[in-house]
């Protein structure tokens, strides 16, 4: 009994020490890299939206977009139904693009549960569907290697606790009217049935890779950390899934162990991003169009080359990218996402190698115009995306002593290398430390070719 208590006591003490100093867990930046390396490694995952505003097909955020009453959004609860859905399939079309995990809404802003929940009753099992979606999607996700995780909202437009705030479909103006829409609103039961649903998904089905929360909004009728509870949240959390990576959106981020990676939004970043001048892991989330759910009327979609830019670009400066897909009401994707996700898995079958396990070039190698460069610390080889092909020369400025052996990586194909001509570079003393890589006249038949260069 004497052990059972110290033992508590040991727990809580830590508990308020972590608190205290703004510490969710230790970890120490070697246990911290070692736990995110196969996150590192993969630079790119598979993001999945869906829910009944798939029904809807004009946004995810349509409830609020529309202001739609629950009863009126009720509809489509009523006859969700996605008798087409085969996860073993969208599994093959993910690993086939050249991705390496993926992350699934188990619930979105709308409220509704993808998952068999204790807690409630607005969940796929009570749909004409009435299987677990969760359960099938991890399954088949798995068989085919893939890491795994579920997006979890901490906003909920349902939920009849669940205050009105400035995000809500009922949102409105002024604190008076704020205060009266909340009257019999209590948000302590929210957090508890918050809390209640994410220890279900971190228990239910097995080792969870990445949890996705989404999102805090402090401020003026907003949300933050203690509206969620997100310290002990994200405790408990740490606790059911030592090894899981989080993303930052809990209002944590003063917090060592409140998460894992930032997560610009639609947003590429100018450079690798860093607080107090330390670089952080990141991800950038990003939509083939400009919605998340699936969107039938729109079509402003990205063509494969902003589609491969963007990843290779992410790459560049040592982030991921989580590339959405929006099935829809009958589960499958659409004609669009699936020529985008085949013209993706084109080009990786034969350049993922200057994605996977790379980063952004060493200091010192200086960027060629109209490229983008990757780097594998490990096996010593800088890549060079060749985003405007070059008529049959690409000077690399500086690199002379610096390469042994230069390939186009599609085919592996030899390029020849020589020192600038003096008529080439124009005066005695420049392009002296230059290299020239002799290129074909016609551009190989790759959307964007890639160089490999074996480094010294």
């Amino acid at each position: 009994m004497k052990t059972i208590i110290s033992a508590l006591l040991l727990i809580i003490v830590s508990n308020l020490l972590c608190f205290s100093q703004n510490k969710i867990w230790d970890e120490t930046e070697a246990q911290k890299k070692e736990r995110m390396q196969w996150w590192t490694d993969a630079r790119f995952g598979m993001f999945i939206h869906w829910g009944l505003y798939a029904q809807a097909a004009r946004h995810e955020w349509v409830k609020k977009n529309e202001r739609i009453p629950d009863a009126d959004y009720q509809k489509y609860f009523e006859i969700f139904n996605p008798d087409l859905f085969d996860p073993a399939d969208w599994a093959r079309k993910a690993k086939a693009a050249g991705m390496k995990y993926a992350v699934i809404t188990s619930k979105h802003h709308e409220g509704f549960t993808m998952f068999d929940s204790k807690f409630t009753d607005y969940k796929v099992t009570n749909t004409p569907y009435g299987k677990d979606i969760i359960k099938q999607w991890v399954d088949a996700f798995r068989a085919e290697g893939l890491k795994i995780g579920f997006y979890y909202s901490l906003i909920d437009w349902h939920h009849p606790d669940y205050t009105i705030d400035r995000f809500h479909p009922q949102s409105a103006g002024t604190k008076e009217e704020y205060d009266a829409l909340n009257k019999n609103r209590d948000m302590r039961k929210y957090r508890e049935y918050l809390k209640n649903q994410v220890r279900e998904i971190l228990t239910n089905y097995g080792k969870i890779d990445i949890l996705w929360l989404d999102f805090s909004f402090p401020g003026e009728f907003g949300k933050g950390r203690d509206d969620w509870g997100s310290v002990e949240l994200i405790k408990m959390v740490r606790l059911l899934q030592p090894g899981i990576l989080i993303d930052d959106r809990a209002d944590l981020q003063d917090f060592a162990g409140g998460w894992d990676f930032m997560t610009p939004e639609q947003y590429k970043v100018d450079k690798w991003p860093e607080i107090d001048g330390k670089k952080i892991p990141w991800e950038t989330c990003q939509t083939f169009s400009g919605s998340w759910g699936y969107y039938r009327d729109e079509y402003t979609w990205k063509d494969n080359k902003q589609l491969l830019v963007l990843l290779i670009e992410s790459v560049s400066k040592g982030g991921n990218l989580l590339l959405n897909v929006g099935p829809t009401a009958r589960g499958v994707f659409d004609e669009r996402a699936d020529k985008a996700l085949k013209g993706m898995g084109d080009w990786m079958k034969y350049n993922s190698r200057s994605i996977y396990e790379c980063t952004q070039a060493p200091e010192g190698f200086q960027v060629p115009a109209n490229t983008l460069l990757t780097y594998n610390p490990v096996k010593n080889r800088l890549y060079v995306h060749l985003l405007d092909y070059p008529l049959q020369n690409l000077r690399l400025p500086g690199y002379k002593g610096k390469i042994k052996y230069a390939q186009f990586l599609h085919d592996a194909s030899e390029i020849k290398m020589s020192e600038p001509r003096q008529h080439d570079w124009g005066g005695d003393n420049q392009g002296t430390g230059d290299v020239d890589l002799r290129l074909p006249v016609l551009k190989p038949n790759v959307e964007i070719p890639v160089i490999e260069l074996f480094l010294n």
